[in-house]
């Protein structure tokens, strides 16, 4: 065990606590297992490491593992927690479980074998937790930690800190919590760059790496991550990136399924199940018309990439409109807001119908709703139904 803790010990030097992710405080740490999902990148792997230097102030029963660690060629999973608690350890952090083969099972053993072992662990977005091999739905408590909301983004880079707003409130108060922005910070020049270079948290690494660091978590994800959960090989990881690449450069893509399945050579069921897989993995959002429920077998009404960094990433000349639909779906989405898409309007989102557009956006495709937003992008400060694109990015 040894190897472990001193591994453990490297990591918690190089950890600090100038900036917390917002789900920290949403966590409730005193569950007996807990799951961190989230895609690459997020900030998983900090969040875990500064809970345990900086909340739990590093106790002696804890320890930090990460499944991809070479002590797992020759132990178990289940060898390592039955250890670690005969030497007194009550709580295990395990990173990246999804990269051990049987983690299902031998949590399940863990969780049932071990009752006063604490286990939290984190996994790739696309990994079903309640679908493993054995039953953890009732032992498990999920949350996901997806990418930097704009204000987030504000506190992390710009040293700027901001409270979250509600959506109600953005549409009630937006004037007024427009103004508690520029008191601090003219938004729109950072907001340009959070859209093309600010969705993860590895842009603190150097504006000049971050494109191609992300290339490397999307090929992660596909080359890695999903061969993992779904048995990716690398031809049908070359057909997943055309994908990406079709719907980056559409605007947005309205997905007609048999032209993609000619053009990608592959079965039309396979592009239905390589939707929803690279959705779960946190690579792309769908968007289905309310009442019409998401099948893995049923086309969504619009696809958009998960967040708005990788349209610039996969594009020479993004689109400007799908660049702001995207981004607001993404912000409306990891907030915990439901969104469907509606039969006018791009979004409909707690009662709400969304227009997107520029400063110059009319409401005449809504304004027969009574609750229509115009979401209009290049404004400081907006006036009636009119709101600041960048403000949504305040939602979490």
């Amino acid at each position: 065990m040894e190897i472990l803790i001193e591994f453990q010990e490297n990591l918690l030097r190089s950890v600090t606590n100038d900036f917390r992710r917002h789900l920290h405080q949403h966590i409730n740490w005193g569950q007996r297992m807990i799951a961190l999902k989230g895609p690459r990148g997020a900030g998983k792997t900090t969040l875990l490491l500064q809970h345990l230097k900086f909340d739990l102030h590093q106790p002696a029963n804890a320890l930090y593992i990460t499944a991809d660690h070479t002590w797992f060629y020759n132990h178990s999973l289940l060898e390592t927690a039955m250890e670690w608690y005969k030497m007194g350890g009550r709580l295990l952090i395990i990173d990246e479980v999804h990269k051990y083969l049987q983690w299902s099972r031998e949590l399940k053993n863990i969780y049932d074998g071990l009752p006063e072992m604490q286990v939290i662990f984190s996994a790739s977005s696309a990994l079903d937790i309640y679908r493993g091999e054995a039953d953890l739905s009732r032992r498990v408590i999920t949350y996901t930690l997806p990418g930097l909301s704009f204000r987030e983004y504000l506190s992390f880079v710009a040293g700027v800190p901001l409270k979250s707003v509600s959506l109600e409130d953005v549409a009630a108060k937006h004037r007024e919590l427009a103004h508690v922005v520029l008191e601090k910070i003219q938004p729109i020049p950072h907001f340009r760059q959070y859209l093309q270079k600010g969705y993860l948290p590895i842009i603190v690494e150097g504006e000049g790496e971050y494109f191609p660091k992300l290339e490397q978590v999307v090929n992660a994800i596909v080359d890695v991550d999903l061969s993992y959960i779904s048995s990716y090989n690398s031809g049908t990881a070359i057909k997943v990136k055309k994908l990406l690449a079709v719907i980056a450069s559409s605007v947005p893509f309205k997905p007609n399924i048999s032209a993609l399945a000619a053009k990608l050579d592959m079965s039309r069921d396979s592009v239905y199940q390589y939707l929803y897989q690279l959705r779960d993995a946190r690579l792309l959002n769908v968007l289905s018309a309310e009442g019409k429920g998401i099948s893995t077998l049923q086309k969504p009404d619009k696809v958009y990439l998960e967040n708005a960094n990788l349209i610039y990433a996969m594009t020479e000349r993004p689109e400007v409109g799908n660049v702001r639909e995207t981004f607001l779906l993404g912000q409306l989405l990891n907030a915990g807001i439901a969104v469907t898409a509606p039969a006018a309007g791009d979004f409909h989102a707690q009662g709400f119908i969304i227009e997107v557009g520029g400063k110059n956006k009319k409401a005449d495709q809504v304004k027969s709703y009574p609750n229509y937003l115009l979401a209009a992008d290049d404004i400081e400060i907006g006036i009636g139904t009119k709101i600041p694109l960048w403000l949504f990015g305040f939602l979490y």
